[in-house]
Protein backbone atom coordinates (compact mmCIF):
# COMPACT_ATOMS: atom_id res chain seq x y z
CA UNK A 1 0.00 0.00 0.00
CA UNK A 2 1.53 3.27 -1.07
CA UNK A 3 2.44 5.28 2.02
CA UNK A 4 4.21 8.65 0.72
CA UNK A 5 2.62 11.67 -0.76
CA UNK A 6 4.58 10.62 -4.04
CA UNK A 7 3.75 7.29 -4.25
CA UNK A 8 -0.22 7.88 -3.74
CA UNK A 9 -0.19 10.48 -6.34
CA UNK A 10 1.65 8.50 -8.71
CA UNK A 11 -1.12 5.42 -8.08
CA UNK A 12 -4.48 7.42 -8.01
CA UNK A 13 -3.27 9.19 -11.31
CA UNK A 14 -2.98 5.75 -12.63
CA UNK A 15 -6.37 4.05 -11.20
CA UNK A 16 -7.99 7.67 -12.54
CA UNK A 17 -5.87 7.09 -16.13
CA UNK A 18 -4.71 10.63 -15.54
CA UNK A 19 -1.18 11.36 -17.86
CA UNK A 20 0.44 14.25 -16.12
CA UNK A 21 -0.84 16.93 -18.46
CA UNK A 22 -4.52 15.77 -17.54
CA UNK A 23 -4.29 15.96 -14.11
CA UNK A 24 -2.40 19.44 -14.29
CA UNK A 25 -5.28 21.20 -16.80
CA UNK A 26 -7.59 19.41 -13.97
CA UNK A 27 -6.31 20.38 -10.92
CA UNK A 28 -5.39 23.58 -11.78
CA UNK A 29 -1.16 22.59 -10.65
CA UNK A 30 1.14 23.00 -13.43
CA UNK A 31 2.56 19.96 -14.72
CA UNK A 32 6.13 20.47 -13.77
CA UNK A 33 5.03 20.75 -9.94
CA UNK A 34 3.19 17.64 -10.18
CA UNK A 35 6.18 15.67 -11.43
CA UNK A 36 8.19 16.87 -8.75
CA UNK A 37 5.40 16.05 -6.53
CA UNK A 38 5.57 13.00 -7.54
CA UNK A 39 9.55 12.42 -8.49
CA UNK A 40 10.90 14.13 -4.88
CA UNK A 41 10.73 13.32 -1.80
CA UNK A 42 10.73 16.67 0.32
CA UNK A 43 8.38 19.01 -1.59
CA UNK A 44 5.96 20.34 0.58
CA UNK A 45 2.80 20.99 -1.75
CA UNK A 46 0.57 24.56 -0.39
CA UNK A 47 -2.47 23.81 0.81
CA UNK A 48 -4.59 25.28 -1.58
CA UNK A 49 -2.70 23.13 -4.80
CA UNK A 50 -3.10 19.79 -2.32
CA UNK A 51 -7.16 20.40 -1.96
CA UNK A 52 -7.35 20.95 -5.76
CA UNK A 53 -4.88 17.35 -6.65
CA UNK A 54 -7.71 15.72 -3.77
CA UNK A 55 -10.55 17.03 -5.08
CA UNK A 56 -9.83 15.93 -8.68
CA UNK A 57 -8.27 13.04 -7.41
CA UNK A 58 -11.55 11.70 -5.12
CA UNK A 59 -9.51 11.40 -1.80
CA UNK A 60 -9.17 14.09 1.10
CA UNK A 61 -5.91 16.30 1.59
CA UNK A 62 -5.33 14.45 5.11
CA UNK A 63 -5.13 11.05 2.84
CA UNK A 64 -2.68 12.13 1.10
CA UNK A 65 0.07 13.86 3.44
CA UNK A 66 -0.67 11.34 6.34
CA UNK A 67 2.14 8.32 5.40
CA UNK A 68 0.32 6.18 7.27
CA UNK A 69 -3.48 6.91 6.52
CA UNK A 70 -5.34 4.32 4.44
CA UNK A 71 -8.48 5.16 2.29
CA UNK A 72 -10.89 3.93 3.97
CA UNK A 73 -15.28 4.10 3.79
CA UNK A 74 -15.03 7.61 5.59
CA UNK A 75 -12.55 9.18 3.47
CA UNK A 76 -14.90 8.34 0.75
CA UNK A 77 -18.04 9.57 2.02
CA UNK A 78 -15.85 13.23 2.68
CA UNK A 79 -14.55 13.59 -1.09
CA UNK A 80 -18.35 12.49 -2.14
CA UNK A 81 -19.79 15.24 -0.37
CA UNK A 82 -17.41 17.96 -0.74
CA UNK A 83 -18.15 16.74 -4.32
CA UNK A 84 -22.25 16.86 -3.71
CA UNK A 85 -21.74 20.48 -1.77
CA UNK A 86 -20.42 21.88 -5.04
CA UNK A 87 -23.51 21.17 -7.01
CA UNK A 88 -26.39 23.67 -7.14
CA UNK A 89 -29.52 22.94 -5.76
CA UNK A 90 -31.32 21.23 -8.34
CA UNK A 91 -28.58 18.93 -9.01
CA UNK A 92 -28.88 18.20 -5.64
CA UNK A 93 -32.28 17.50 -5.36
CA UNK A 94 -31.72 14.75 -8.39
CA UNK A 95 -28.92 13.11 -6.38
CA UNK A 96 -31.46 13.22 -3.49
CA UNK A 97 -34.19 11.72 -5.56
CA UNK A 98 -31.91 8.55 -6.82
CA UNK A 99 -30.87 7.90 -3.51
CA UNK A 100 -34.55 7.77 -2.65
CA UNK A 101 -35.73 5.52 -5.70
CA UNK A 102 -32.79 3.17 -4.82
CA UNK A 103 -33.37 2.80 -1.18
CA UNK A 104 -37.07 2.18 -1.87
CA UNK A 105 -36.58 -1.13 -3.78
CA UNK A 106 -36.80 -4.01 -1.60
Amino acid sequence: MPTTLRDKLKKLRAEKGYSLDELARLSGASKSYLWELENRDERKPSAEKLTDIARVLSVTTEYLLDDKAGFDDAQLKEAFFRKFNRLDDEDKAKINDIIDLWGSKK
